[in-house]
């Protein structure tokens, strides 16, 4: 975003980003955090359920069901170009093919609106008129880069992620048991378990707030007894 300010760019914008990394790490929250700070609104998709491209750029009226695609749709509602799109788990998105065989495929919809050239005069399908689509920040996730192409891997930029520390989760759910109003008590022994159960399994950061979760229930319903 600094080296696009720098060259001139004006507002928010991230260059197109891939965040590769193992279940669990916070690649979500990552990004939905990413639109609070700057203001911008955002819009998300799962790749595990949305699997043409399709979604992305719409459909020529006349189909059925028939609509512009969510970025489109986000733009015209918000009235804010340069919003934040995040497609998640992107490489388990699938194939759509129609009756008469053509093909939809969601990586393959995102080649002309992940390069300037292309995504200046995109032309939307369903409205049938030019949109710079240069404005939107791409943000996609994955567990896994074995399903991309070349092509695809070389629109983006891509940062590989580790697994979370247990020290990480540690100092993690003792800030959030504090701002989630959690006893000491309660905050100690999610930390006793969560140390207990890294000893033979991988937690992530989905384990912990399922822990948080269970110690607000707990301390919930000892508060009614």
């Amino acid at each position: 975003m600094r080296q696009f300010v720098h060259v001139g760019g004006l507002g928010f914008r991230l260059p197109p980003v891939l965040l590769d990394g193992p279940p669990g790490i916070g690649k979500s929250m990552w990004s939905r955090q990413l639109s609070r700070d700057p203001g911008v609104p955002r819009s998300a998709i799962e790749g595990t359920a949305e699997q043409a491209s399709i979604v992305v750029n719409g459909l020529q009226k006349g189909w059925r069901n028939t609509f512009p695609g969510h970025p489109i749709q986000t733009i015209l509602q918000r009235l804010c170009a340069n919003s934040i799109f995040v497609t998640d788990e992107i490489e388990k998105a699938g194939k759509l093919t129609s009756t008469t065989r053509q093909t939809y495929e969601l990586q393959e919809g995102l080649l002309p609106l992940l390069e300037r050239s292309s995504a200046t005069s995109w032309k939307c399908p369903y409205f049938q008129i030019n949109f710079d689509r240069f404005w939107i920040s791409w943000v996609l996730t994955s567990n896994s880069l074995a399903a991309f192409s070349a092509p695809f891997l070389s629109r983006l930029e891509v940062l590989r992620l580790s697994q979370v520390l247990c020290g990480h989760l540690i100092v993690f759910g003792r800030r959030e048991g504090h701002k989630r109003g959690l006893s000491r008590p309660s905050v100690d022994a999610l930390i006793k378990a969560l140390e207990t159960a890294s000893r033979t399994d991988q937690m992530n950061l989905r384990n912990v707030i399922r822990m948080l979760e269970r110690g607000e229930v707990m301390e919930e319903a000892g508060t009614l007894h």
